[in-house]
Order: C-alpha cells, then sequence, then structure tokens
C-alpha cells in the first residue's frame, strides 16, 4: 500500500506493507534512528513520537495509521537543526539522562506533557511520565529537566 505522510515537517510518500510498524517505518525507511525499539508492547515508551501533536508509542502504530498524518520525531524537535528544543536543552542541563536509551521516548513525552500542561507540578510530571520506562536514571533528574523546560518554556 501507498501512503503519504509528514515527517519532522518534510512530506514522504512510500510504499509499505500493510504490517508495517511505525517504528520500523521510521527507523527503516526515513532513517530516524533516534527513536527506538525497546519492547513491542507499549511498556517502555523509547519508542514515543508526536502523531498529529500527540505522544504515542511507535511500536503499536502501524505505518498506514499515519497516511495523511503528521509525525514528529525527536530528530525533527530542532526548528533550525542546530538549537535544541527547550526539553532537549533541559535533559542536557539536569542530565536527564544516562545511558540514553530511553531518552528520545521521555523527551517526546515531555513535549507532549508540556503542551498540554505547561505548569506541571513534580507529581503531574511524574503521572506523565508513567508509561516511558527507564533502568538507570531513577527518574529524579528527569522530573528536574521536565519542571526546568516548563519554567524555560513559559519564560
Amino acid at each position: 500500500m501507498k501512503i503519504g505522510t509528514t515527517v519532522n515537517g518534510a512530506a514522504r510518500q512510500d510504499e509499505i506493507e500493510d504490517r508495517l510498524l511505525l517504528v520500523h517505518y521510521l527507523r527503516d525507511r526515513c532513517g530516524l534512528t533516534a527513536t527506538n525499539v525497546g519492547c513491542d508492547t507499549t511498556s517502555c515508551g523509547a519508542c514515543t513520537v508526536l502523531l498529529d501533536g500527540e505522544s504515542v508509542k511507535s511500536c503499536t502504530v502501524l505505518a498506514a495509521q499515519v497516511d495523511g498524518r503528521e509525525v514528529t520525531t525527536v530528530e525533527g524537535l530542532s526548528a533550525d537543526g542546530a538549537d535544541p528544543h527547550p526539553v532537549q536543552a533541559a535533559f542536557r542541563q539536569e542530565h536527564g539522562l544516562q545511558c540514553g536509551f530511553c531518552t528520545p521516548g521521555m523527551v517526546m513525552a515531555s513535549v507532549s506533557l508540556l503542551r498540554d500542561n505547561p505548569k506541571p507540578t513534580e507529581q503531574e510530571v511524574r503521572e506523565g511520565l508513567e508509561g516511558n520506562f527507564c533502568r538507570c536514571t531513577g527518574y529524579h533528574n528527569i522530573v528536574r529537566a521536565v519542571l526546568a523546560a516548563a519554567d524555560g518554556v513559559s519564560s
């Protein structure tokens, strides 16, 4: 089947198999390898991207479902490709990563969270990131990063 979608602001037309998952489309067809394959069961959130602005776990979305829609990956957050998005900058500043495997999904979930709730409390950040799993950090610096980004985004 043929799909037409916008990925990180660029229009694409691709012939795909009906069963192709969005995460594999992004990695293998689009070359956007920051979207990680972690569990294939929506448990870890490493594959989180924005679909029409809403965070989704791309391991359980079929590529066919993005026909006519807009997908944003962590590579597409920076408007000019050079300056990081405020959430990316906050993750760096607050050391909100360790091994980095979960970071793209955490960043994308955080962008969605802050769009919906620009001034979250610590508890709201923790609840908002519930579906994203990190084995390394203990979440303390991730939560601090999201709160710092909220301050930076709204200032």
